[in-house]
């Protein structure tokens, strides 16, 4: 059943609506009718939420993302504009996704570093935070308050146990860096004076002190 959504608030920009199809333009963002959207939750224009997905209380999600089938975010989970999640993903408590985030098939963050059945953590949550414009594959565990960098790029199936820098490829069990990536999903190959070009849109990169950033 569905809740009475008359009283719920809308803030400036992230409104708070009923469930509802494509065909109804009225509506700020679209929620398949087998998707359950908890009291308290924004949820920006543009954004999809797909059968059998799960948004829990205070979630706040922002504008034209898309959340797939049997995804659960759980409660004050935070995910930027854009934020692309693929099936069967689980977003808990103490996750902040920024921008352009790419969370692929059946990916898995975790929020407490020591969990027992008997044993109580609620309020022990570690948070994670996943920077502007990363994609973690399918079928990778986030360990939590491993932070990951602006684009980076975590491979599918890897398990990741430590921060990861901006514009990093890791992969592997543990995972390992094993290179660098461009904003726009490509292997960038340094030459001898730290210069690398993307082979799709063409900025430059720098590599200095194993940190990579864009030269504007």
């Amino acid at each position: 059943y569905w809740r009475d959504w008359s009283s719920d608030v809308c803030s400036s920009d992230l409104f708070i609506v009923p469930p509802t199809n494509l065909s109804n333009m009225e509506s700020t963002f679209f929620a398949h009718e087998s998707a359950i959207i908890d009291e308290g939750c924004h949820i920006g224009n543009g954004t999809k939420i797909w059968h059998f997905s799960h948004i829990m209380s205070n979630c706040k999600l922002g504008n034209n993302c898309n959340i797939g089938q049997n995804v659960v975010v759980s409660p004050e989970v935070i995910l930027g504009n854009n934020v692309k999640v693929q099936n069967n993903v689980s977003i808990y408590t103490g996750v902040i996704c920024e921008d352009d985030v790419f969370l692929g098939p059946s990916m898995v963050f975790t929020n407490i570093i020591n969990p027992r059945s008997k044993v109580i953590r609620r309020g022990q949550y570690t948070s994670t935070l996943v920077k502007k414009g990363a994609s973690i594959g399918a079928n990778a565990t986030i360990v939590c308050g491993h932070d990951i960098g602006e684009y980076a790029f975590i491979g599918a199936g890897a398990v990741v146990t430590k921060e990861i820098p901006a514009y990093a490829l890791v992969v592997g069990n543990p995972a390992k860096h094993i290179g660098w990536m461009s904003e726009y999903g490509h292997r960038l190959e340094f030459d001898n004076q730290g210069f690398a070009i993307c082979q799709e849109s063409k900025e430059k990169y720098s590599l200095k002190n194993n940190k990579v950033r864009k030269v504007k």
